[in-house]
């Protein structure tokens, strides 16, 4: 044992625990953990944007482009109340994001005596938004407490994670001991339930694959190819799993081929997803009633919660997809190819994205000047809406989203956490403008930190979406919609950034080739007029030889 404070038990700990960067706000709370970093400045890189959602935000893009846990420090009360929005995307999307934040002093809580920063039942309030909650109350609880939140963060569904430690227990001292680091096993499926599943799949017709978010942050993509491969079925990708095939795989389909090879086919392997889909969710989809269903994903919670499922394999997607795959052994014989009638639809399908203008022109733009793997971080904008349904990703964690909970303002501070992660990759944050000022103080975290981040603002001076809706639900009745801009070159300039203005696709995919070589922090608007909704065409088999 060592006599340490609580912050440095809890410095002492992530640094055992394998985490090296963190985002972080200080405040009068934190105190001690600040302090404890600053003996340790030598092993971690501190990030402190200006907000605290900006921090949750930086370590959810960190964590979903590395793998790795993205650690933020936020003050208790209304910083952690901040940051909830964020904490909330991060759980919408499983990332493994661990919120160390603090509380009123330990004798206090939950007393109601209105103290600085006080909040009801805190704990209980993150529980909704955070797999694991717990809190430390003396220094020696510190290391366990860590610990138990990475083996959370690490086994199962990763979800954010939250641990508070009121400023007395981070300034007392005590007897502490550290805890070994361990390697979390994450378990295959049940042996005699994939062989199962590999006779239903090695015997259907026409199988189909759906593959979400749990694919990629279990590193299965070559694994998915592989069954894919041996099967020769479609895989259609949820907006969450984009890149887990490449686009450019023959077999690779994005969420719009749903609708088309999903009523054809007679089994469906889902693998990693809710398998909801859609702004209208919770209606289901009429062609799944009578299908054989198989459903592999970490979190049993999942399997069968929207749709009957007629075997469920429990375990990593990764073990999963490889069992399945050796189980099957080679590609079943007398089934007919089906890679002319998949490449017809997936020419049509880009073909019918390519149509909707201008937003595939300017998405186009970004694709042609982003290398494979750059990584593009969507946001509620209208280039943003197209982008779900048809921007071709090419490699896993290339494409960011806000998840089922559609969280305007979240792409800019989470393409700087992003950046971060991947200091040598280029990475490109589209914004509106009106999502873009949630965070736009995070421009001077951009520049202070010397964050390579490419960032375009597509500028309508509204909240386009919101004012087409009004304007065509309402009788062309307009409120709150439209907004007054700064100009964002000036802008720029105040923060000490280069700005550039694009007025035009062709002009933005100049601009973006230009910039992204010479890796610096560039804020790129682009003035557009109102755009109109995106509307893809249906697929029938007569279009395949026009969009051929």
């Amino acid at each position: 044992m060592t006599i340490m404070t609580g912050g440095q038990a809890l410095v002492q700990q992530l640094k055992r625990e394998g985490i090296d960067t963190i985002f972080g706000l200080p405040g009068i709370q934190l105190d001690w953990i600040f302090d404890a970093i600053h003996a340790e400045r030598e092993h971690f890189s501190l990030f402190h944007p200006r907000h605290e959602q900006a921090c949750v935000y930086m370590a959810d893009g960190y964590a979903r482009v590395t793998g790795k846990i993205g650690l933020a420090l936020v003050v208790p009360g209304p910083g952690l109340l901040n940051a909830a929005g964020a904490i909330a995307t991060a759980y919408a999307v499983s990332s493994p994001v661990f919120v160390v934040t603090g509380n009123i002093e330990s004798r206090n809580i939950d007393r109601g005596k209105g103290l600085l920063h006080e909040v009801r039942d805190q704990t209980g309030m993150m529980s909704h938004v955070t797999k694991y909650q717990a809190r430390a109350l003396t220094p020696a609880e510190v290391p366990k407490l860590v610990h138990e939140a990475v083996r959370a963060l690490s086994t199962g569904r990763p979800r954010p994670v939250e641990l508070e430690i009121p400023p007395d227990v981070l300034e007392a001292k005590g007897e502490v001991s550290l805890v070994d680091p361990e390697s979390f096993e994450r378990p295959g499926p049940v042996p005699d339930l994939v062989e199962k599943a590999a006779r239903l799949l090695a015997t259907a017709r026409r199988p189909m694959i759906f593959s979400g978010g749990g694919v990629i942050r279990s590193a299965a993509s070559a694994e998915l190819a592989r069954l894919a491969e041996l099967l020769e079925a479609p895989v259609v990708m949820s907006v969450n799993g984009k890149g887990a095939l490449s686009d450019r795989h023959e077999l690779a389909l994005p969420l719009r081929g749903l609708p088309v090879v999903g009523p054809e086919a007679d089994l469906v392997l889902l693998v990693g997803t809710r398998f909801v889909q859609g702004l209208m969710s919770q209606v289901l989809q009429p062609w799944v009633a009578g299908k054989t269903l198989i459903h592999l994903d970490i979190d049993p919670a999942m399997i069968g919660n929207t749709y009957e499922t007629a075997l469920a394999l429990v375990g990593d997607a990764r073990k999963g997809l490889a069992a399945l795959a050796d189980a099957i052994g080679r590609r079943p014989a007398g089934r007919e190819s089906r890679r002319a009638e998949l490449a017809a639809l997936k020419r049509f399908l880009e073909a019918d994205a390519r149509r909707q203008s201008p937003q595939a022109d300017y998405a186009y733009a970004i694709r042609d000047a982003l290398p494979d793997e750059g990584v593009f971080v969507q946001e509620s904008t209208q280039v943003g809406y197209w982008s779900a349904a048809a921007y071709p990703a090419y490699r896993p964690c290339t494409y960011l989203t806000s998840g089922y909970q559609g969280t305007l303002g979240y792409g800019f501070a989470t393409a700087l956490g992003a950046q971060v992660g991947l200091p040598d990759r280029p990475v490109v944050s589209i914004n509106g403008d009106g999502g873009f000022a949630y965070n736009v103080a995070e421009l001077a975290t951009m520049v202070q930190h010397r964050i390579p981040l490419t960032v375009v603002v597509f500028n309508d001076n509204a909240y386009g979406n919101v004012k087409r809706y009004q304007e065509t639900r309402f009788g062309g009745r307009t409120i709150a919609s439209d907004l007054h801009n700064p100009d964002m070159l000036k802008l720029a300039e105040a923060y000490g950034l280069e700005a550039r203005r694009a007025r035009s696709p062709a002009e933005l995919k100049a601009t973006l080739k230009e910039v992204l070589e010479r890796r610096e922090p560039v804020l790129i608007e682009a003035p557009v007029p109102p755009m109109p909704a995106v509307n893809f065409r249906p697929y029938v088999r007569e279009d395949a030889a026009v969009a051929g």
